[in-house]
């Protein structure tokens, strides 16, 4: 197979998984749930957490920085962190509690009532994910899972994005789309033109 012909078929099978994550009902308007539950959460002054591992921890440093930042609008930054990038934190966890015990520290370190927690996953079995979660019913956090098509582990958190698709790099790029799309309601709710 010819290079632009993986490339098209690459790009052809992207689309395919958008256009089935767009005609599901139910996941767009959970979707539509989570951002007023954003929305809701800055209003009160409470942050959002975010954090995933390989990919998607990539995922969540991306995300935590267009709230922090900016994503469309110049405005002032809205609290959000990446539970995944400070290198010292991670290794000292790791070591003395182990891996799975990465998130639910943190958690229970920096987070509070009401604060929200997004965990990124494919698989959505990541272990470090599911042992959050349970630091967030113990400290009050509301969980938000973006996982992929299949049943998971996380299929308990309080909120699940599932993306139409059991291939690794096409649920990472709907995850990216799904993380654009909150912080775009984030933004536009607070900083937009009617506001």
């Amino acid at each position: 197979m010819q290079y632009l012909d993986i490339a098209k078929q690459c790009v052809a099978q992207s689309i395919r998984v958008k256009e089935a994550l767009l005609s599901d009902e139910g996941t767009m308007q959970t979707i539509a749930q989570v951002a007023q539950l954003l929305v809701e959460t800055y209003k009160k002054g409470k942050k959002s957490l975010w954090a995933g591992n390989g990919g998607s921890a990539a995922d969540a440093q991306h995300m935590a920085a267009e709230l922090v930042n900016k994503f469309n609008l110049d405005r002032r930054g809205l609290p959000a962190a990446a539970l995944t990038v400070d290198s010292s934190v991670v290794t000292a966890i790791g070591n003395d509690y182990g891996f799975d015990q990465l998130f639910a520290r943190q958690i229970d370190a920096i987070g509070e009532a009401g604060d929200v927690f997004v965990g990124i996953s494919t698989s959505g079995n990541s272990r470090n994910l599911v042992e959050a979660l349970k630091m967030c019913r113990e400290k009050g956090l509301v969980s938000v899972a973006l996982v992929g098509g299949k049943p998971c582990r996380m299929d308990e958190f309080d909120y699940v994005i599932h993306i139409p698709s059991q291939d690794t790099p096409r649920i990472q790029e709907c995850q990216t789309l799904v993380g654009h799309i909150l912080c775009d309601i984030v933004e536009q709710s607070f900083f937009g033109a009617n506001n």
